[in-house]
């Protein structure tokens, strides 16, 4: 086997070209049809009256970017299977988001998720917060920017900072025109073209190997084929216990708390909406994964015995599946083209969607507080927030050149910095002592873990026995350029001299408990901090702003025992009569509770003369009614 040359050829260009155009057409159209985005409600929170469907497309997409298109088989190439079963803790992640986190969320109509931070705590929690949100998404963005290029340079000879150049500005366009209606639709139309490049690369694939069969034995004489590292250590890189359990908490601090994808769920129709929505995305979870994965096992079936990166034929692991794809699709005008559309739908959906979070969180957390522009200047503010957020994205990808293998470092960034927000979250919605004190100290506390051992993991490698690297072969390579590999099971990645006790155990732990560590840190030392300095009482806390954990997990028990494991929160008396919340018509939204021997009567806006009645009633009392006023 020696190098392949293939290059773009013209349908090729016109492919991609066209997948570019269509999501720079979808954003004309929404900036273009309905309210053409001249309400901040229109273009951060598409007017609140999405479907399920979209949504949940949308949720998908955004953080199976082309870090997941590009990362995910190479990670199989190397260390085998056992990244599938991400698939199963993708199950567990989105029914703790749908029924622990949404409903405080939904129940509030925020426009951001630090909004909660101050109701529950204080501003000054809210803008730490908020600024410790920048810092991930912005760095996060960079990569995902960063990665399509640096695969489009390699199959097509493009320049890489063009590349990065194109994406940043198309995706940068589209949002700040379209708003999140724009966003939501975009991602609908790139995740599909992300699966079909997936399945192009399948289906060819095993065609040329005589059917997926053989890919699968292959894969297994070359020890690819692995789900049973059952191993408790949590130096394993991937072990099952590793990706349940330190995934879960990675993920969930994206599909929890994220305002990404807290903004999704808020732009749904109706509470029941938001939550399909959630288990529309658990589906296409797994269903991106598993594909990435046999996109993987193809991969080492087509180079069980001639490594490309081992060979010198690729500089980087991250440029292992393009290379595949030019070598064995280029006789198919179009489809390499594609498959680099794929990759580039993958990071258009997560920048659009980061770019909105951000200026969504920068308007509600900074600007509307300190400077309270009228509603027509908010949302041109809005628009010159996402372009500016485009544009610094776009500086971020350098440094995210300098970061190595794509897949993990994403991870690692939403361990590190996810993880202390997401502490900070829990103890707000499942702690009720916890005063604002304890939540910044919890919060700096996570991030001090997590950067110690993310930073010290840097200077003190773990060993190649805790990889789980896979054996290679470059036996039937004509022209190899070099014979070192990182895959080598013989090499140790270490400094001259023999490690520390503590950097052995410590800085080797799997990337995947940078985030149990920070949630539990921020968990600690906030509770231990809360209790020192006062704790919270409890009974004078708003019960909407503490997520019903108990009310879900142990429905089955007595009443009486569960408000006994409220720990003195007061509970809405109006649970038992209300039967659902639907969201209607209206600049606000329109609720509608059915009880028990009232009605409520609103007019065909969704009116009752600026006012919502929200009907409550208690078992053995006449029913009630309140007004609250909507600010109109």
């Amino acid at each position: 086997m020696t190098k392949h040359t293939n290059e773009f050829q013209v349908w090729d260009y016109i492919v991609f070209s066209l997948m570019l155009c269509v999501s720079a057409g979808i954003g004309i159209y929404h900036a273009l049809c309905g309210g053409r985005q001249k309400t901040s409600k229109e273009y951060l929170m598409a007017d609140r009256q999405m479907g399920a469907l979209p949504v949940g497309l949308s949720l998908l997409a955004s953080f199976m970017s082309a870090i997941t298109v590009l990362g995910t088989p190479a990670d199989v190439y190397v260390h085998g299977t056992m990244f599938w079963w991400f698939g199963l803790t993708y199950l567990f992640v989105c029914l703790a988001a749908a029924h622990l986190f949404l409903p405080v969320f939904y129940k509030l109509q925020l426009t951001s998720a630090y909004e909660y931070i101050e109701r529950r705590f204080n501003r000054v929690v809210r803008l730490c917060g908020t600024f410790t949100f920048f810092a991930q998404m912005l760095l996060y963005l960079g990569i995902v920017i960063y990665a399509p290029a640096l695969a489009l340079n390699q199959v097509t000879g493009f320049t890489l900072w063009g590349a990065v150049w194109a994406c940043g500005i198309v995706c940068t366009f589209y949002c700040t025109i379209g708003g999140l209606k724009a966003v939501i639709w975009t991602d609908v139309f790139q995740v599909t073209v992300m699966i079909a490049g997936f399945l192009a690369v399948i289906i060819k694939g095993s065609v040329d190997l005589g059917g997926f069969g053989n890919i699968w034995e292959f894969s297994k004489e070359g020890g690819r084929i692995e789900f049973d590292e059952f191993g408790a250590d949590p130096r394993i890189r991937h072990s099952f216990w590793s990706i349940l359990i330190g995934g879960f908490f990675t993920w969930i601090a994206i599909y929890g708390v994220n305002q990404s994808q807290v903004q999704r769920y808020l732009s749904c129709k109706s509470m029941k909406d938001a939550q399909i929505a959630l288990y529309i995305n658990a589906f296409g979870l797994f269903t991106i994964v598993s594909l990435a994965t046999m996109c993987g096992l193809v991969m080492y079936a087509v180079y069980r015995d001639c490594d490309p990166y081992t060979a010198g034929y690729v500089m980087q692991t991250d440029q292992l599946m393009p290379y595949l794809v030019m070598d064995i699709l280029a006789e198919f005008p179009g489809i390499p083209g594609l498959f680099v559309a794929a990759m580039f739908s993958g990071a258009l959906s997560t920048v659009s969607s980061g770019l909105n979070s951000l200026a969504a969180v920068l308007g509600e957390d900074v600007i509307k507080p300190f400077f309270n522009p009228t509603e027509e200047k908010y949302t041109k503010i809005s628009k010159a927030v996402v372009c500016s957020f485009g544009l610094l994205s776009i500086g971020m990808a350098y440094v995210a050149s300098q970061l190595g293998d794509v897949l993990q470092a994403a991870l690692s960034i939403f361990g590190m910095i996810g993880g202390p927000l997401l502490g900070v979250f829990m103890l707000g919605m499942f702690f009720p002592w916890t005063n604002s004190i304890g939540a910044v100290v919890g919060l700096f506390s996570g991030l001090g873990f997590s950067f110690w051992v993310g930073v010290g993991a840097q200077f003190y490698p773990p060993y190649t026995k805790w990889l789980g690297n896979k054996p290679i072969s470059v036996a039937l390579c004509n022209d190899t350029i070099t014979t070192i590999s990182p895959f080598d099971t013989t090499m140790i990645p270490t400094t001259p001299e023999p490690y520390t006790n503590l950097a052995e155990t410590w800085y080797s732990m799997s990337y995947l408990y940078y985030s149990a560590v920070a949630v539990l840190s921020t968990l600690f030392f906030g509770l231990v901090t809360s209790f020192i300095t006062g704790a919270q009482d409890p009974s004078e806390l708003d019960p909407g702003l503490i997520s019903p954990v108990f009310d879900i997990m142990c429905c089955c028990l007595p009443k009486k025992w569960r408000q006994t494991l409220h720990c003195g929160v007061p509970q809405d008396e109006d649970d038992d009569s209300v039967q659902e919340m639907t969201m209607q018509t209206g600049d606000y939204n329109k609720t509608m509770m059915e009880t028990k021997g009232v009605q409520a009567d609103f007019d065909d806006d969704g009116y009752i003369n600026g006012h919502v009645m929200v009907v409550t009633s208690q078992s053995n009392e006449e029913p009630k009614m309140k007004e609250e006023q909507t600010g109109i």
